[in-house]
Order: structure tokens, then sequence, then C-alpha cells
């Protein structure tokens, strides 16, 4: 099979092709990559996979490589919640202009699509609701990344019933795992914490994430592109739910360090409340399960992984943190948190 992965060097991208590797080792891998700060070509080491550079709304690289696939697997977005507040157009341009444009190759070649997408496009629950998002929930989104991937995963679903696109799509929880950017949540606080400083945590800290280990999600990826129905959309979760505190206080005790050794700072605009995935359609139609049950255990693995891969993370850690600084980021006095992220 030749499996075309865009955004394939960035940190659930590149875990897929090593995932890839492992258990379908006669697969031939292609990435395209825009190579943007989030894209790391060391993440790919060890694959063998062929690195193209180039974005993902260039209709003519795109073009040329899917006609050369069996399979496109659609990892490449703008991400981060905060710069997608700082500057929006990015997110319109890879998330919805760049699906477009693979949309139009696959149609024109038929080849086999799965689009990758977020919880976050359901808008948030809250924190005493007794649901979980399901297939059927509606679409609320609350910052330019999530409405953009909302924006993306209907573009999928109409080129589905209009044109006959062989398609399937998946909207994942919040991941955690190796050779994600320093400026994402989990790896933030451990690269702190190493270098010895204090995690940072929105507001009062009590909005919920429901975490997975990344593995989990790229082989539910590969149980939904074998099995799953065409232009069906499956939740993907492992009953991972936390509040940022208990991370935090999680990795402080990992890392031996005083459960209250952090600091509050301001909240982000809009910042939603609480995310939870209901996976019972993925799990029973067909039959997949995650295999990291233990979130303290994956935790104690990521950290292992930075720890022993500074030279990977280290580069951005200090533009990173400047750029949180620029953006207004500043220290909360605790007694003020729950003030603050209202």
């Amino acid at each position: 099979m030749r499996v075309l992965v865009t955004g394939g060097a960035g940190f659930i991208g590149s875990n897929f092709v090593h995932l890839t590797r492992r258990t379908r080792p006669d697969a031939q891998v292609t990435v395209l990559d825009a190579m943007t700060y989030a894209g790391h070509e060391q993440s790919l080491t060890g694959t063998g996979a062929t690195l193209v550079r180039g974005d993902v709304a260039d209709a003519d690289v795109v073009d040329r490589l899917v006609a050369d696939a069996d399979l496109v697997v659609h990892f490449a977005a703008e991400s981060h919640n905060d710069n997608s507040l700082r500057e929006p157009w990015p997110f319109v341009q890879t998330n919805v202009i760049g699906t477009y444009t693979l949309l139009e190759a696959v149609r024109r070649h038929d080849v086999r699509y799965h689009h990758i997408s977020t919880d976050e496009v359901y808008g948030d629950l809250a924190l005493d609701d007794p649901h979980r998002f399901t297939e059927a929930t509606a679409y609320n989104p609350s910052s330019p990344y999530s409405s953009t991937k909302g924006a993306s995963d209907l573009l999928v679903r109409a080129w589905v019933r209009s044109f006959g696109v062989r398609a399937t799509l998946s909207n994942c929880s919040n991941n955690y795992g190796p050779r994600q950017h320093v400026e994402k949540f989990i790896p933030r606080q451990i690269t702190t914490l190493l270098d010895g400083g204090r995690p940072r945590l929105y507001g009062d800290g009590m909005n919920v994430r429901d975490w997975i280990h990344v593995d989990d999600h790229n082989d539910a990826v590969w149980t939904i592109v074998e099995r799953g129905e065409m232009g069906a959309t499956y939740l993907i979760g492992a009953d991972g739910e936390a509040d940022n505190l208990t991370v935090v206080r999680t990795l402080l005790d990992l890392m031996g360090r005083p459960g209250d050794d952090f600091e509050h700072v301001t909240d982000r605009p809009g910042h939603d409340r609480r995310y939870a995935i209901d996976s019972t359609r993925l799990r029973t139609e067909l039959g997949w399960t995650p295999r990291y049950g233990d979130f303290r255990a994956g935790l104690a693995a990521t950290i292992d992984w930075y720890r022993d891969n500074e030279d990977w993370w280290r580069p951005a850690k200090a533009a990173t943190e400047a750029g949180y600084a620029a953006a207004g980021e500043t220290a909360v006095p605790q007694d003020r948190a729950g003030e603050v992220s209202r």
C-alpha cells in the first residue's frame, strides 16, 4: 500500500508514520509537510518515509502525490488555539483550503481518504454535565482553530455525498506522548520542570480534557481505515478525563516536586471548560480498545521521552516561552485564579 500522510512531520502524524512502519512494514509512506515550526524532520528518523516539503493547499504538489497513492491520511493542520486567536488566517488557509485541495485531488484520482479532526468542533461541556460528545453532537466551535476544523469536516461530508469520495472521518480527544511541540500543555509543563522551572496553569486549572496516548489514537485511525463505514464519523477517546490542575500535580509528583509548586497565569480568551468523548461506536462496531489505560503510566513514559530527547525539544523552548510572554501571559496570585478564569 502506498500511503500519503499530510502533516506527517508533526506530532500525531509522525507518530502515525512510526506506528505504520512498525505494524505494516510493507507500506510505502510519503509525507507531505510544510515544515513550519511544528514540523521536525528528526521526528521521521528511522522510518524510511519519503519527505516532500510542500503546502497542503498547493494544488499541483497535492495532485502529483495523490495520483501516486492508494490512501491519504490527512493530519496536516494549524492546531494551536492561542496562535489562532493571534492570527486566524493560517488556520483558514491550511485547515479549510488545504482540505478542499486534497478532496479535489482524491476525487480526481479515486483515492481512499481519511480525515483527522478534533473534539473541539463540538464546543465544550459544563463541568457537571453527565453527557459526553457523540457522533450526533451538534457542532459549536469556539475558536478560529476549532471552527476551521469544523468547516473541514463538513467539506469532507459534502464531498462524500455529492461526489462519492471514499472517505471516513475521526474526531479525537487531546493527545499526549512523544514528539509533541513544547507549546502544548503537557510537554510545556514537562520541559519547564526539566529546566527546573515551575509549571504554568491557565486560570483556576479546572478545565477538563479527555486525554489519549498518541499511539492509541493512531491505532484507532488504522482500525477505521481498514474496517470503517464509508462516509462515517468515529469519535476516538480513551476515557481519560482529567482537569488541568490534576495533570500538573501528577507531573509534579512524578518528577519529585511538591504538588503546589506551580504558578497560575492569566486564562486564554474563550477557554473551553470541558471536553469528553464517547467512543462507543468505534468500540462496538469496529472492536477497537485503547492499550494505554493508565494515564499516570503514560505520563511517566512521556516524561522519560522528553528527558532522553532534549536535542529534539530544546531549540524551540526559549522562543515558545517568549511567545507566551509577548502574548500577555502573566502570573496571577493563587487566591485570584478562579476570578481570572471567570
